[in-house]
C-alpha cells in the first residue's frame, strides 16, 4: 500500500511506451498459474502503480472469467484496451504470451532431442507425480474460495460425474452450470453471490487513472459498428491463416488440422486450462495421435515451469507434432516443430483478443451491476469438478504406467504425496516443488540404475 503522502495523489498519466516495457516485463516473470498472475498484476497496477481501481479491476476479472479463454491473460489485454485502446490490448496480451511461446520451443526441443538421457528421464520421472498434485492442489485452492455453500458443492459434484462417467461435453456441462447459477442467483441469491470467487472485500489504495468512478473512455464505449467492425477483422484473421494453410497444404496435412483443432480448444477454454486439457488429451492423442499420454503430462510439467498462461501447453503439444510429422523433411524437425506451436499459439489465442476488443464495451456497460456474477459462481463451481477430473486422469497414467492390470509405482505416489504436502501444509510455491520433485526422481533413477 502507497504512502499517505503519495496516494491521496493521482499518479502521472501512462504512455504507451511505458505500458510496453510493464507488459513486456510481466511476461517473463508471470509464474504461478492464473492464481499468481491475478496477484501480481492486482499486486502491481491496482495497489502500487495505481493504473485501475480495485473494484474497476475485479469488475474486468469476473468478466474475463466468463470468457472461454486464459483469465489472466485476457485481463491483461482487457486493462491494456482500457488504457490505450486496441494496440494497448494486444501488446498486453501479446507479450504475455510471447516470452513464455519462445522458451517452451527451446524446452520442448531439449525434452525430444534428449529426453532419453538418463538425467533428463530421471528429472521427468520426478515431476510427473508433482503435476499431479499441482492439479489436484487448484481443484482444492479453487473450491475452498467458491465452495461456500451445500448448492455449489452440488454443482461441483455433477460435473464431476458428468464428465468422469457420462463423458459429457464441456460445453454442455459449462452452459448446464450457467444455468443453474441463473437460477440459483434469483432463487438463493445469498448463495450464488461469491461473484466467482473474486468478490472479496474492496479496498482503496489512493486514487487511480481508471478509478471506480472514472467515465468509460470514448473508445470502450459500445456501438454496433465498431462491434461489427472488429468481428469481420477477426474473422479474416482467422479465416485468412486457415485459408492460407489449406491451399498450401491441404485440409488435411496436420497444419491445417492443428489450427482447426485449437480454434475449437479456445473455444472451450471455460474456467481455464485444467478444464480444457482433457478435450486436448482427446483429440491430440487419441484423435489425431500427435503425442502420447505420457508426453502430454511432460508437457503440462513445462508449461508449469515457464510464465505465462498454463494453456501455453499447447504450444508443447504443436511443437511434438510437428517434430514427430516431420512437416517439413527428417532433416527440418525443429523448424517444423517451431512453425507448428507458432500456429498453434495462434489459433489458440486469436479468439481471447477478439472477445476482450469485440465484448469490452458490453463489459464497460455493465459495470456495478451485480445480477451478471450468478452464472459465473455456477461456472466456477463446475470448474472445481472439472479439475478434479483431470487430476484423477493424471494420477492412473502416473501411478498405474500400465493401467490397473499392471503394478502400482509406489515411488511416483510417494513423490505426488510429498508435493501434495508441501503445497497444502507449508505453502512452498510450485516452481520449488517441482524442482524438488525433479530432483528426487533424478536421485531414485540414478539409483535405480545404480550409478550411485
Amino acid at each position: 500500500m502507497n504512502p499517505p503522502d503519495s496516494a491521496e495523489r493521482p499518479p502521472q498519466p501512462v504512455t504507451l511506451r511505458q505500458a510496453f516495457g510493464y507488459w513486456l516485463k510481466l511476461g517473463f516473470i508471470s509464474f504461478g498459474g492464473p492464481a499468481g498472475q491475478i496477484a501480481i498484476m492486482h499486486h502491481d497496477l491496482v495497489e502500487n502503480k495505481r493504473w485501475i481501481s480495485e473494484r474497476r479491476y475485479l469488475h474486468a476479472l469476473n468478466y474475463c472469467m466468463l470468457l472461454p479463454g486464459p483469465e489472466a491473460q485476457q485481463l491483461a489485454t482487457y486493462i491494456g484496451w482500457l488504457m490505450h485502446r486496441t494496440w494497448g490490448g494486444v501488446i498486453a496480451g501479446g507479450l504475455f504470451v510471447l516470452p513464455s511461446l519462445l522458451i517452451l520451443i527451446g524446452l520442448s526441443w531439449i525434452y525430444l532431442a534428449f529426453g532419453q538421457i538418463p538425467v533428463v528421464a530421471g528429472v521427468l520421472y520426478g515431476i510427473k507425480p508433482a503435476v499431479t498434485a499441482i492439479v489436484l492442489f487448484a481443484a482444492y485452492r479453487i473450491g475452498a474460495r467458491v465452495l461456500k455453500n451445500v448448492l455449489l458443492w452440488a454443482i461441483a459434484a455433477l460435473a464431476f460425474l458428468a464428465i468422469f462417467l457420462l463423458h459429457m461435453p464441456f460445453p454442455l456441462i459449462v452452459l448446464s452450470a450457467a444455468l443453474l447459477g441463473a437460477i440459483g442467483g434469483k432463487r438463493a441469491p445469498h448463495h450464488f453471490a461469491v461473484g466467482g470467487g473474486h468478490g472479496a472485500a474492496h479496498r482503496h489504495y489512493g486514487p487511480a487513472l481508471i478509478d471506480d468512478h472514472t467515465p468509460t473512455p470514448e473508445h470502450a464505449r459500445f456501438g454496433w459498428r465498431r462491434l461489427v467492425r472488429v468481428i469481420v477483422i477477426g474473422l479474416i484473421l482467422w479465416g485468412g491463416a486457415l485459408g492460407l494453410l489449406c491451399a498450401r497444404y491441404g485440409w488435411d496435412d496436420a497444419l491445417t488440422q492443428m489450427g482447426w483443432f485449437f480454434t475449437k480448444a479456445a473455444l472451450l477454454t471455460f474456467g481455464g486450462a485444467y478444464a480444457v486439457l482433457p478435450y486436448v488429451y482427446q483429440g491430440a492423442v487419441e484423435h489425431y495421435q500427435w503425442l502420447s499420454p505420457e508426453q502430454m503430462i511432460d508437457g503440462l510439467a513445462l508449461g508449469e515451469t515457464t510464465p505465462g498462461p498454463l494453456i501455453m501447453v499447447v504450444s508443447f503439444v504443436g511443437f511434438v507434432a510437428g517434430w514427430g510429422e516431420a512437416l517439413l523433411g527428417p532433416e527440418q524437425r525443429f523448424l517444423a516443430g517451431a512453425a507448428a506451436a507458432f500456429v498453434v499459439t495462434y489459433f489458440t489465442f486469436l479468439p481471447s483478443f477478439l472477445f476482450i476488443l469485440a465484448g469490452g464495451p458490453l463489459v464497460e456497460s455493465t459495470y456495478g451491476n451485480l445480477k451478471f456474477t450468478a452464472p459465473l459462481t455456477g461456472i466456477t463451481a463446475a470448474v472445481v469438478g472439472v479439475i478434479l477430473n483431470l487430476a484423477a486422469f493424471f494420477a492412473f497414467h502416473v501411478f498405474w504406467p500400465n493401467g490397473f492390470s499392471g503394478r502400482f509405482d509406489y515411488v511416483s505416489a510417494l513423490i505426488g504425496a510429498a508435493a501434495l504436502l508441501m503445497l497444502l501444509r507449508y505453502r512452498i510455491g510450485v516452481i520449488s516443488v517441482i524442482a524438488a520433485c525433479g530432483a528426487a526422481g533424478l536421485v531414485f533413477n540414478l539409483v535405480a540404475a545404480g550409478a550411485v
